[in-house]
């Protein structure tokens, strides 16, 4: 993350902790249930507008996910290829004449931003009737993006009133954006799993190659020392 960032990142959640709102902290597991979990959210709230262009469908497979899954609970876009990148349902010609920007890939948000960042985004927004979608966000004043989780979160106005609850409880409801956040952060960097689950090979060759090494260095050294002792 920048400095800039990170100043606007500081800023944002200092306005909102002052607007006497509850701050839920992030309890990211990022886990593959998570992931999915998080697919199926972001699918069924934010690919109407957002794009995934850097992940294909296919790839949930590693996940565990099944193709008939993935057809039914994640491809909503009609036309949608599974094995091309996570398309939006809407024309991005039409986002960038009705808001003033095409919405952006969240999952390139996140891996500039990082994960935290973007829950604190999504989960900052306020009751603006001055805006032109009714919405701003403590941590991105001015967003031209509305708060579409706000019917399961609440609506909350700029002081942290609530004006209108949301149909699921505060624990529920973060759980689920820390989910959609797993999904981007995994979108972000789809061979994160098998990385990690190849990590302690890789290391356990590395230190097997490094004791070799060693012993090797032990053995020429060796010769190297009884040929200086008797002078050859």
């Amino acid at each position: 993350m920048t400095k800039k960032a990170l100043v606007s990142a500081a800023a944002g959640i200092a306005a909102w902790l002052a607007t006497g709102c509850a701050f839920a902290a992030p309890q990211f597991s990022f886990s593959k249930p998570s992931v999915i979990a998080g697919a199926k959210l972001f699918a069924e709230h934010c690919s109407a507008c957002h794009s995934v262009g850097s992940l294909r469908y296919n790839r949930l497979v590693e996940l565990g996910m099944t193709e008939a899954q993935i057809k039914k609970d994640i491809m909503t876009p009609d036309g949608a290829n599974y094995l091309q990148g996570m398309t939006p349902t809407m024309n991005m010609a039409e986002a960038k004449q009705w808001f003033g920007i095409a919405p952006p890939n969240l999952s390139h948000i996140v891996r500039a931003q990082g994960k935290t960042w973007v829950y604190t985004y999504l989960t900052s927004f306020y009751w603006d009737p001055q805006r032109p979608s009714g919405w701003n966000n403590h941590l991105f004043p001015n967003v031209a993006m509305p708060d579409i989780l706000s019917p399961w979160g609440g609506t909350y106005a700029k002081d942290g009133t609530l004006m209108q609850p949301g149909l699921e409880s505060q624990a529920v409801y973060h759980k689920q954006v820390a989910e959609i956040v797993d999904f981007l952060r995994y979108a972000s960097d789809p061979s994160i799993f098998k990385r990690r689950a190849d990590g302690p090979y890789v290391l356990g060759v590395l230190i097997l190659l490094s004791l070799f090494a060693y012993l090797l260095k032990k053995e020429y050294w060796k010769d190297v020392h009884k040929n200086d002792k008797t002078g050859k």
